[in-house]
Parts: structure tokens; C-alpha cells; sequence
């Protein structure tokens, strides 16, 4: 979720309660909604904590809701508006530029693209943001999740009716709708039509839009019987396309952070349509490939400190595992507990975290744009789990822009200021 798109509500601003719903909405459902990576029960007793005035989850509504509030007026946004057409022919297709590519030699007549292009980790190019699918699939994975949470606390109508009708055009409306593929994501010019490292793109945010829905499914107005079927229908085919794919397959064997996001996507949408046996395997599996293999027993992540903006990496890879360890709790797999023969664990990971996330002593690698915020939500993650050390460094914590929602949608987020 990109939930720093838009400034947190200004100090001294009136905080809305839960309790206090607007004539003429409509309150969001009762139960427990099924969501995958959420805990449902974790979203009903924040709902009870809101309606009994607690000043934290207050403060957090306000922030929601005025994050609800700008995407109001935006959207929704389809895959079949951009001008550019995909190698596919398609426009149904998603399209995106590789972002760390970049032309080689000088823009010529005989030569108009620089080609060939080559990789500079961390820097990203400016010619991918010409292509609209990459930013409008960040603004629906954002205000479709902030909208539906926003509905629920709120049990305001408008917010509902648009997480609805961004879903609907960008999944279920045939002539608005994605092909339920990524062929061609994250294209090199003058090189390869689309690559297995595109797929990250919705391995990041999916995920909380199957939660998106799952909110939606416990009342919302304007959340149809045929938008719930058309968003199940369209995961369950992105499943079967990822784990059939070559591309799906190659992103699921990297070892870096392409991977985790892979088993967390492979995991979260195999539950949400049906597949818990798959979810399950996926989750127990991250406990030799991610664990084990992905972290050094001082809880260092080889594969991430490596690169060029080592603490976003790092703690970017721990945002997938503390989202696959979310869902592997549905599916009875505890990966917070898991350790590794010789003593990997996630709980270490994040603890390796916690000097620089703190500010009491710098990030020891290379890092070319340190943003302290960046690990707030896979601390809480930990502490929430048990982590002592985490727990102790939460009151150390710096907020990030936009403000801490960790009380309203327990689940680590992508804390950023930048599209991803």
C-alpha cells in the first residue's frame, strides 16, 4: 500500500470516531471479514476500540480518512486508456519499463533509443514513468485498500462505492479490465518484451487489494454478488498464469527479495480462492528458502545488503516474509518461530534492523537514500509477534509521512515515498 501519497491530517484537525457514522451510509458489516493477509478478528476489535474512544486508533482514523478522502476524487483508472500498445498488441495487457535500465550510447537518428541499455541498480530511469500502467497500478492498489478501510471504520458510503468501482474497471469490466497475465512488465527497450522481474510490480500490492475485497465482501454498498465473482475469478486465473508461467516460475526460484514476494503472492491468492493446501506448502517452504538461505546468522540479508540501497532492500524483503508469516497463521504454519540451523530466524532480521531504525547508530552499508521510516511496519510485525527488542524500539520509532496506521490494518505495508 502506498499510503504516503498524501500528507497526514494536520495537528489540531477534528479526529472522526467510528461511532460517529454520517446520516445516510451505511455501517460496514459486524463479522470478522475473511481476509488472507489481515487478521479479521484483529480489524473487528479495532472497530470496538475506535467506538470506545481510544486516543491511538483515533488519531490513526484521522489519517485513513484523509488519505480516503484525497482518492476520492481520483480514479478509477483502466489498463486500456494508455496510448502506447504492448508487444503483445494488446492494450488489455499491462505494460511497464524496466526502472534501472538505461540507454548506453547517445540518442542518434541512426540510433534514437541510445541502444543498447544496461542495468544501474538504484538509479531509476525517468522514460519509465512515460508509460501510465506502472503509476495507475499503484494508485488502485492504494485507494482501493485505503478506501475499503476507511468504509469499514467509517461505514461511509462513498468510500465503498469507489474502492468498487476501481476494482470493477481495473479487474471485471471487459472492455476496462487487465488480462489476468504480465507478459509484458518491466520491458527493456531495443531488448527483452517483458521480464520475470515485471512480476514484483503486483507481488507488492496485490496482495492487500484480495484483503480490499474480502473488506468489501461483509456489507459494502456498491460491492456487487458479480464484482466479488469477477475478482475471484480474475486471482484464480492470475494463479494459474503465475504458476504455470515461465515467468511465474523464474521469479519464484530468485533468491532475493523477487522470491519472498513471490511465495507471499503464490501463498495469499491460493487462499483467497479456494487453495489453502497450496497456500500451506508455499508458506513451509519459505522456512528453508527465505529463512534459512535468505538470512546469515547475525540476521543480515546477503542479498539485499548488496545492493545499492541496502536498507530499503533489507527491510523490503522483510515486509514479504512478515506477510507470508500473516498468511501462513490462517493456514496453521508459524514463521516467526522458525529457526534455522544456525540460528536464522526473522525475529534476527529485524533485530539487525532495529540501531538504524531507531537512529541510535547509523546504517553500516550502502544506502543510496536512507528513509529511517522504511522498517516501522515489519518492527511492529515483529513485535507483535513477540520480539522483545522490536517492542522496546517501538516508542523510539520516527512516524512516517502520512502517519502510523499499524492500530487500524495490522499487516506491514510499503512505508515510501515513492511509487513502487
Amino acid at each position: 500500500m502506498l499510503s504516503l501519497l498524501v500528507p497526514a491530517v494536520p495537528s489540531g484537525a477534528a479526529v472522526p470516531t467510528a461511532a460517529a457514522v454520517p446520516a445516510g451510509t451505511v455501517v460496514a458489516g459486524q463479522h470478522a471479514p475473511r481476509t488472507v493477509v489481515l487478521d479479521g478478528k484483529r480489524l473487528v476489535h479495532a472497530k470496538q476500540r475506535l467506538n470506545q474512544g481510544d486516543p491511538v486508533r483515533r488519531r490513526a482514523l484521522a489519517d485513513l480518512v484523509e488519505q480516503a478522502d484525497n482518492w476520492l476524487g481520483q480514479g478509477p483508472w483502466s489498463v486500456a486508456d494508455k496510448t502506447q500498445t504492448p508487444p503483445s498488441g494488446d492494450k488489455h495487457d499491462y505494460l511497464s519499463q524496466a526502472p534501472y535500465w538505461w540507454p548506453s550510447q547517445p540518442k542518434t537518428p541512426d540510433n534514437p533509443l541510445g541502444c543498447p541499455y544496461v542495468s544501474k541498480d538504484g538509479q531509476r530511469n525517468p522514460e519509465a514513468d512515460q508509460i501510465p500502467d506502472h503509476s495507475e497500478r499503484a494508485y488502485v492498489f492504494a485507494s482501493a485498500y485505503t478506501l475499503s478501510l476507511a468504509w469499514y471504520y467509517t461505514g461511509k458510503a462513498a468510500y465503498a462505492r469507489h474502492a468498487s468501482d476501481i476494482l470493477r474497471t481495473w479487474f471485471v469490466t471487459p472492455e476496462t479490465r487487465m488480462n489476468p497475465r504480465l507478459i509484458n512488465a518491466q520491458f527493456v527497450p531495443c531488448g527483452d518484451d517483458g521480464r520475470a522481474a515485471g512480476l514484483i510490480e503486483f507481488s507488492l500490492g496485490f496482495t492487500s487489494l484480495l484483503d480490499a475485497a474480502a473488506i468489501l465482501d461483509t456489507g459494502a454498498p456498491g460491492w456487487t454478488r458479480a464484482d466479488h465473482g469477477g475478482f475471484r475469478s480474475w486471482s484464480a486465473q492470475f494463479l494459474d498464469w503465475w504458476t504455470t508461467s515461465e515467468f511465474g516460475k523464474e521469479e519464484s526460484a530468485a533468491v532475493n527479495n523477487h522470491g519472498t514476494f513471490a511465495d507471499m503472492q503464490v501463498a495469499a491468492i491460493a487462499l483467497s480462492v479456494g487453495r489453502p493446501q497450496l497456500a500451506r506448502e508455499t508458506v513451509l517452504q519459505a522456512r528453508t528458502t527465505r529463512i534459512d538461505q535468505g538470512i546469515a546468522p547475525d540476521g543480515s540479508q546477503p542479498e539485499e545488503i548488496r545492493r545499492t540501497r541496502s536498507y530499503h532492500y533489507s527491510a523490503f524483503n522483510l515486509l514479504a516474509l512478515a506477510r507470508l508469516a500473516d498468511v501462513g497463521r490462517h493456514v496453521g504454519v508459524n514463521l516467526w518461530k522458525h529457526q534455522g540451523p544456525d540460528g536464522q530466524s526473522v525475529f534476527k532480521a529485524v533485530d539487525f534492523l532495529l540501531p538504524a531504525a531507531t537512529g541510535t547508530a547509523p546504517w553500516p552499508h550502502p544506502e543510496s537514500k536512507f528513509e529511517i521510516w522504511k522498517a516501522n511496519d515489519v518492527i511492529h510485525a515483529a513485535a507483535d509477534a513477540g520480539d522483545r527488542n522490536a517492542r522496546a524500539a517501538l516508542p523510539q520509532l520516527t512516524p512516517p509521512p502520512g502517519g502510523d496506521l499499524w492500530t487500524l490494518r495490522p499487516a506491514a505495508e510499503l512505508l515510501s515515498s515513492e511509487l513502487f
